[in-house]
């Protein structure tokens, strides 16, 4: 299988503080990757790597080019961004937002093409977010809002899409909206994604594989069965886990209720 993303000694500073020291992995096409770890891992930092936003040591490739030599239009027709949404708004309604994924295609003082509405029209009907179309997104709640931006990367129509925390914030059933969502488009559209998850069981379930992330290098890769086990994880986050029907934190011995 191809290799669409590919990552090699990736190294970063941000502000003198480094960030990434030595990060090595691949992604074959079509692939579901999640990336987990604790805080300050450096996982939302290697997805801006990858889109050319950040300028790093080693090599951060997609499709054989490196992420920073990309024109910013070439890099945006083959990759796409869903951010974590939870502190963004926009005054516009949700067909004008996801209209926006197309600005790769849009050309100045033109307008939509027919080509354009096709593609927007049909992210709305994958996402299920059309029959709200004129609403503001200020108005939707948090999972009708990232439904609406999973649209504007399907409009956007890119091979790879990228996603940071995409059920942050959310409660269990839009949680589990959202990763059906992506699982679907990873298989019946063939997108290859790449996602950053702190949630471990959200991960295991629609991902084909996990990279752990910490102190910014790779700690541990594999199928989830093989990272979602105590020993692994609790290397990874420096905390002792119990496997019971799911994998939850080990909170024996942590008083929770102190007395003053």
């Amino acid at each position: 299988m191809s290799i669409t993303i590919q990552l090699e000694h990736v190294k970063l500073k941000l502000g003198g503080v480094l960030i990434l020291s030595d990060v090595s992995f691949s992604v074959t096409k079509g692939e579901y990757v999640s990336i987990i770890g604790p805080n300050g891992a450096g996982k939302t930092s290697l997805l801006r790597c990858l889109l050319g936003m950040y300028s790093h040591c080693g090599t951060a490739q997609i499709n054989g080019i490196e992420s920073t030599a990309y024109e910013s239009r070439e890099l945006a027709k083959t990759i796409s961004y869903v951010p974590q949404t939870h502190d963004i708004e926009f005054p516009l309604s949700v067909y004008d937002f996801v209209m926006m994924g197309r600005y790769p295609y849009l050309k100045p003082l033109s307008g939509e093409s027919r080509r354009d509405i096709e593609a927007v029209e049909n992210a709305l009907e994958m996402t299920e977010t059309g029959f709200f179309r004129k609403r503001t997104l200020r108005t939707l709640s948090g999972g009708e809002r990232q439904k609406v931006y999973i649209a504007a990367a399907l409009a956007q129509e890119t091979p790879i899409i990228l996603l940071d925390e995409p059920g942050t914030f959310l409660d269990y059933r839009h949680q589990t909206e959202v990763m059906k969502l992506l699982k679907k488009i990873n298989t019946e559209c063939g997108a290859t994604i790449l996602a950053v998850n702190h949630d471990l069981n959200s991960a295991a379930n629609w991902s084909d594989r996990l990279i752990g992330l910490k102190d910014g290098k790779v700690f541990c890769a594999g199928t989830p069965d093989e990272i979602l086990q105590p020993d692994p994880l609790a290397a990874l986050f420096d905390t002792p886990f119990l496997r019971k029907e799911t994998l939850v934190p080990d909170t024996r011995g942590i008083n929770i209720c102190q007395n003053n």
